[in-house]
C-alpha cells in the first residue's frame, strides 16, 4: 500500500477514535458518583486527608502509582512534570504510592518531580479503589470531586502501555516497527 494510502486509512480510524472519545465524555458526564471515605495519608508534612489534598479545587486527580520500584510508572511520572501547571489550574493533582514520604521526597527530588505525593501505606486506599489487587499494586488515576455530600469518585481508568496517559507510547506508534520491545529505564 502506498504511503498516502496508508495515510488516508490512519486518519479514518484516527476520526473513529475521536468520535468513540466524545461519546466516552459524554458517558463520564452522566455517571453516578461513588462516595468514598476520607483516607488519611502521610506525606513529609505528617498526616493529610483526601479532603485536604483537594486544596481550593472541587476536582482532584489522584495517580496510583507503583512507586520507586516500578520504571513505567516512572516514565508515567516524568511526564506529568510537563503538563501539571495546565493540570492544576483546573483540578488539584497528587501522585500516591506505597513509598513512604521520605522515599518519595528524594526520588522525587532526583527526577525533578514539582507534583505533591503522599504515601498511602498502612491504609486500604489503593484496595479499596480497586488498585491493589492479587497480583499486587496496579497503576491508575481515579478522579474525585468534593460536593456538600462529602467526597465522591467520578471516574477512574488503570494505566499502562499504549495509554492515554503517556505520550511516548503514541510516538512510538508512528514508527514502522512501534515500541519494537522497548521498555522505561531510570537512565539511559
Amino acid at each position: 500500500m502506498s504511503y498516502q494510502e496508508t495515510i488516508i486509512q490512519l486518519n479514518d480510524h484516527r476520526q473513529k477514535l475521536a468520535k468513540i472519545r466524545a461519546e466516552m465524555r459524554a458517558l463520564q458526564a452522566a455517571i453516578t458518583p461513588q462516595p468514598v471515605e476520607n483516607y488519611v495519608f502521610d506525606d513529609t508534612d505528617g498526616k493529610v486527608t483526601l479532603a485536604d489534598l483537594f486544596g481550593e479545587k472541587p476536582d482532584l486527580f489522584v495517580i496510583h502509582n507503583m512507586g520507586k520500584s516500578c520504571p513505567y510508572c516512572t516514565l508515567w511520572a516524568d511526564g506529568f512534570n510537563g503538563v501539571l501547571h495546565h493540570l492544576e489550574n483546573r483540578a488539584a493533582f497528587v501522585v500516591s504510592t506505597p513509598d513512604d514520604p521520605l522515599t518519595q521526597r528524594d526520588f522525587a527530588q532526583s527526577r525533578g518531580w514539582r507534583f505533591r505525593m503522599v504515601s498511602h501505606a498502612n491504609t486500604s486506599f489503593a484496595a479499596d479503589m480497586g488498585y491493589r489487587r492479587e497480583k499486587g499494586l496496579q497503576p491508575g488515576v481515579s478522579v474525585f470531586a468534593k460536593t456538600a455530600d462529602g467526597i465522591q469518585r467520578v471516574s477512574d481508568t488503570g494505566m499502562g502501555p499504549d495509554d492515554d496517559f503517556c505520550t511516548v507510547w503514541h510516538f512510538f506508534d508512528l514508527l514502522p516497527a512501534g515500541a519494537d520491545g522497548w521498555h522505561p529505564r531510570y537512565a539511559y
